[in-house]
């Protein structure tokens, strides 16, 4: 049987997760034939057979996550034969054993040398001197116990012999915890009649379920993780001022078009940075990985030579974007390569924001809600339409000097009427 691992689907990903295989095992199959759909980061990709044959075997179900490199499917190959089909198949023998004992005996053994003192091994007690503790008669080993347990032993009964507490009495008291009683509150002198305290309400249970991370979700919390744990990330804010705009600008493309001009002021904030290697790349041209927020989580696709797109082109590239992002048909070479961010989340709420950088990048510009603001002006006060900018930099690589220089760029681009 020919083993097909899962190969790196151009991400760079360590896993990915089966959403839905299209074959079952027994299945004739050729060669580039859909077998599987596997969820990257940000897509949903086919997987094609690398093989002409029969599928012997399936290794995971759908939902499972399967590591890069790990077995995905079997297969019997023609020209191979029978003898060999089922030695590739056969597991590898489990070494032999010859126990002393039954798992029973071995269980009990295991269980009762887990605490110093007497146990409970199987229906017997094994013997040792009993203490009393306050009215509880209890051996040294259960005492430890009910102390790791916080079980309180006066509250414990006994089911040992001659009222012995056994270590199955205070398991089952951790299990059932009785309510502590509720403190006297002290009789006024010139009450007739004692106070009842009220009974504590009853502790709400939680509402909602624990549910797994997957796909998209777990490929976040992965990255800003990672990010979290390699950036030293700073953030500067300041507002762009579009009152001269001419009627009909598109906001996203001024603002791609504007992080071209802050690139060509200060090119080190368009730029990768590998810090084991203490070294840095800066970009001659520019791709944007634009975020998209969706309800299965955060995707971050390219926006190709922004630097020499026409506004229209830019526009065509935003829409093919946000089209495959809504179908999960996201190329994974679009994935992958961008040389800093952009995040418009200004379309839903918010005014600042600290972004997360994702490494190499050493830079992320989020846009806030677009607002209108009173500012003075010679001779009194006009109305103007304001963009809020921040502005994320890894301050392992850029200074704060240079992120300054690049945000002013911005906001002089955004200040042009076109």
């Amino acid at each position: 049987m020919k083993i097909f691992n899962l190969p790196d689907l151009g991400e760079g990903l360590p896993d990915a997760e089966i959403v839905e295989w299209l074959v079952s095992e027994g299945d004739e199959i050729k060669t580039d034939d859909p077998m599987v759909s596997m969820e990257t980061a940000k897509a949903v990709v086919e997987v094609p057979s690398p093989y002409t044959g029969k599928i012997s075997k399936l290794f995971g179900q759908a939902g499972d996550v399967i590591e890069t490199g790990a077995p995905l499917a079997g297969f019997k190959v023609e020209g191979e034969d029978d003898a060999e089909a089922e030695a590739g198949a056969k597991p590898a023998p489990e070494p032999e054993t010859t126990p002393a004992e039954t798992a029973a005996e071995q269980g009990a053994r295991e269980d009762s040398g887990t605490v110093v003192g007497a146990m409970e091994s199987s229906d017997r007690l094994v013997s040792e001197a009993v203490a009393t503790v306050g009215s509880a008669r209890v051996t040294p080993a259960v005492r430890a116990l009910a102390r790791k347990l916080k079980v309180d032993l006066n509250s414990v009964q006994a089911s040992g012999k001659d009222g012995v507490v056994t270590r199955a009495d205070v398991e089952n008291a951790a299990r059932h915890p009785q309510p502590a009683p509720a403190p006297a509150e002290p009789v006024p002198a010139s009450s007739r009649s004692p106070v009842t305290p009220a009974a504590p309400a009853p502790a709400a249970a939680p509402s909602g379920e624990w549910e797994a991370i997957r796909g998209t979700r777990r490929t976040m919390a992965r990255v800003m993780s990672e990010s979290h744990a390699q950036v030293v990330a700073t953030s500067i804010m300041d507002d762009a001022d579009i009152h001269r705009w001419a009627h009909g600008q598109d906001i996203t493309v001024r603002l791609l078009r504007s992080l071209w001009a802050g690139a060509r002021v200060e090119p080190g904030l368009n730029a990768w940075y590998d810090g084991e290697q203490s070294m840095r790349m800066l970009h001659k041209g520019m791709h944007v990985g634009m975020a998209v927020d969706t309800e299965d989580g955060l995707f971050v696709a390219a926006l190709r030579d922004v630097h020499s797109a026409s506004a229209a082109d830019m526009r065509d590239a935003i829409n093919r974007l946000r089209d495959n992002v809504v179908n999960r048909s996201i190329p994974p070479e679009d994935m992958k390569d961008y040389t800093i961010m952009l995040s418009n989340f200004g379309v839903f709420a918010g005014r600042y924001a600290t972004p997360i950088i994702a490494p190499p990048c050493v830079a992320i510009v989020a846009a806030g809600k677009l607002r209108n603001e009173v500012v003075p002006v010679l001779g009194g006060y006009e109305v103007h339409r304001i963009i809020p900018l921040s502005l994320t930099f890894d301050h392992r690589a850029v200074t704060g000097g240079e992120a300054a220089r690049f945000l002013k760029a911005m906001l002089e681009d955004l200040g042009l009427p076109e």
